[in-house]
This record gives C-alpha cells, sequence and structure tokens, in this order.
C-alpha cells in the first residue's frame, strides 16, 4: 500500500525541489500537496494558522512533511508569531488527533546561529538562536520532541542551512559556504526521512547541510539516517 505523505508548504522553495526529486525516484508515495495557492490535481489548500484547515490535510495521512512557514531570518516576532509557532503546533496537534505516525519538521541552521562561526555544531548542543527567526525555528524543535516523547509521533527535525544551487553560489558569503544545503542532499535527506527506522529513537534532529569542507553543523547523526 503506498506511503500517505503531506507535504504542507509545497509551493515554496524547498517543497518545490522536493515534489520534483520524488517525481522522479521510486518511491511508492502518494503524495497530497498543501500550500495557500492549490498546485495542480495533487494539491488542496491549507491555512496552518487555522486548525480545521490542518486537521482537513493530514486526515488518512501517514507522514507528515512540513515546510510551510516564514523563512526571513529577519523576520519580527508578529511575522513568525501566527505562520512558525501557531502554524506548526497546529500541525503537530493534527497529526496526533488525525493518527499520524510521523513528522518532519523543517527547522533552521537559524536555530543554532548564535554559537561562534569556528564552533561546529552537534545535535546535542543546546539551540543557540540568534535572531527570532531561528527562536521559532528552536521552538518547532521543542514542539517535535514532546510529541514525540509524550504523545507518540515519529519526529524528525531537520536543520536546513543555506538552501542553494551551485549556480547561486555568488549570493553566498563564507559562513554560508560552511552551511551550504544542496538541495538534492536535502531532498535526499527528507526521504530518508520518511522512511527511516526510528524504533527506540522517537525523535531526531538532523543537520541539513551538504558534505562542505567546513561544516558548520556536525554530520555525524545526519549520517545515520
Amino acid at each position: 500500500m503506498s506511503k500517505q505523505v503531506l507535504i504542507t508548504g509545497a509551493n515554496g522553495r524547498v517543497g518545490t525541489a522536493l515534489v520534483e526529486y520524488i517525481d522522479n525516484i521510486e518511491r511508492d508515495y502518494k503524495l497530497r500537496l498543501a500550500d495557500l495557492d492549490i498546485i495542480e490535481d495533487r494539491g488542496i489548500r491549507i491555512d496552518v494558522t487555522d486548525f480545521s484547515s490542518c486537521k482537513t490535510a493530514c486526515d488518512g495521512i501517514d507522514t507528515i512533511i512540513h515546510l510551510a512557514g516564514v523563512a526571513s531570518a529577519d523576520s519580527p516576532f508578529e511575522k513568525v508569531l501566527p505562520i512558525n509557532i501557531v502554524g506548526t503546533y497546529n500541525i503537530f496537534q493534527a497529526a496526533s488527533e488525525t493518527g499520524v505516525k510521523r513528522v518532519i519538521y523543517a527547522s533552521s541552521a537559524q536555530a543554532i546561529e548564535g554559537y561562534p562561526l569556528d564552533v561546529q555544531v552537534r545535535t546535542d548542543m543546546p539551540p543557540r538562536p540568534k535572531n527570532l527567526y531561528g527562536v521559532s525555528k528552536a521552538y518547532g524543535e521543542a514542539l517535535a520532541a514532546y510529541y514525540a516523547y509524550q504523545l507518540d509521533i515519529e519526529a524528525v527535525a531537520i536543520r536546513i542551512g543555506a538552501f542553494q544551487y551551485q549556480h547561486e553560489w555568488d549570493r553566498l558569503n563564507s559562513r554560508d559556504m560552511s552551511a551550504w544545503a544542496e538541495p538534492e542532499d536535502i531532498c535526499s535527506l527528507i526521504v530518508n526521512s520518511i522512511d527511516a527506522d526510528l524504533s527506540g529513537t522517537p525523535f531526531i534532529i538532523a543537520h541539513g547541510i551538504s558534505d562542505n569542507r567546513f561544516k558548520r553543523l556536525d554530520l555525524s547523526d545526519t549520517k545515520k539516517l
């Protein structure tokens, strides 16, 4: 039987790349693509700030890939509050109420950006955000841990780095290059997170960057997926 997979924020930069990636690999997934704007025949409209909208989208789903969110590091609190904070809660709570087995949460390297640049961050180090966007992503990680350990939903939080194609490298500074996340690498990591055996480890943080020469984030745990 096909695995029923909901992708929120499917119209976004990561979502668009992920849908194209999945469409070109051999996986028995049935995708439900959710965004504020409906996407072709597989799409439904979702407003993550509306709990009933989230619950409808989650019905009959096995795995959620939660990409929807405000993605700018400069976002003020009033921008991240309804979508990144309330919206992420709505998705996890809707998942709990509809029997979803696993949620893959798109966190960000901004959740640890407060560490000095010469420190390679491990997944067992506490979050240290440098901006309110990073705070919202650290909150999402804590929420994922709560639902995993208290409410039996398997959860993977992926701290996505500088998601850029190689032809966009001229936009990256040295810090960005240390956290560069080639889109195909991130899509592969997300797919691995859908299928990984999480027995005994209901919550995992994975670092979503490529195998760069200097890595802002340690990849030891990521390579286990």
